[in-house]
């Protein structure tokens, strides 16, 4: 599996990249420093997992990932944060992150986050979450008022952030994969989210699901 690595930090880089090569099946082939270098290295070679800094130069974070999200959709997007980046969480979510991990993550958790988003799901380091969370607790005044949803709503966003696909939702709910279809655009238009990262997200601001 084909990793590149972004971050301005040529220390964390060369840290990440031992432990990640010490796992097999994981190689780090790419690397840059900032988010032109990491828009420039997509164009050229394409990479299974892309592991991403917040705050760069040239080009931050945030708007790489929206760049490179457009030029390859497919692109499995980690974002790499530090505490106190919560205010970016959402604006990740939204340009197309898959995963948040700390960066004193463990490189057990690192392979987890990896496995997750290549399968297709979403990966939320449990300590950032609690993190964000207690902020959230903190300053409810800021807090966005929640969605009015239907139990329905509700019991399939749960479901949708237990990695569920529609069809998978409609067997278990015994309906069809048309009604999941439209009960989560219902949900994505109420929340305000982009997609499953971001309906994951509201979930925990809003403590329907715990940590």
């Amino acid at each position: 599996m084909e990793i590149l690595l972004v971050d301005d930090h040529t220390l964390f880089r060369n840290g990440l990249k031992m432990l990640l090569d010490t796992l097999n099946g994981y190689k780090v082939t790419g690397e840059a420093s900032n988010g032109k270098e990491f828009l420039e290295l997509i164009v050229k070679h394409d990479y299974d997992i892309v592991f991403l800094d917040i705050e760069m130069p040239e080009i931050n974070g945030i708007e790489a990932a929206k760049r490179a999200i457009d030029l390859k959709p497919a692109l499995k997007i980690i974002t790499l944060s530090m505490y106190g980046d919560e205010e970016y969480y959402d604006q990740m979510v939204d340009a197309g992150a898959k995963g948040f991990l700390l960066k004193n993550t463990n490189i057990q958790e690192v392979k987890t986050a990896i496995d997750t988003v290549m399968s297709g799901g979403n990966y939320f380091s449990q300590e950032l979450m609690q993190n964000l969370l207690r902020n959230y607790r903190s300053a409810r005044e800021q807090k966005e008022p929640e969605a009015d949803l239907s139990d329905r709503e509700i019991e399939i966003l749960l479901l949708i952030c237990s990695g569920l696909s529609n069809q998978e939702i409609g067997d278990q709910l015994f309906i069809s994969k048309r009604t999941v279809e439209k009960h989560r655009a219902n949900i994505l238009c109420k929340t305000s989210c982009k997609n499953t990262a971001g309906l994951v997200m509201y979930a925990i601001k809003h403590q329907l699901i715990a940590m």
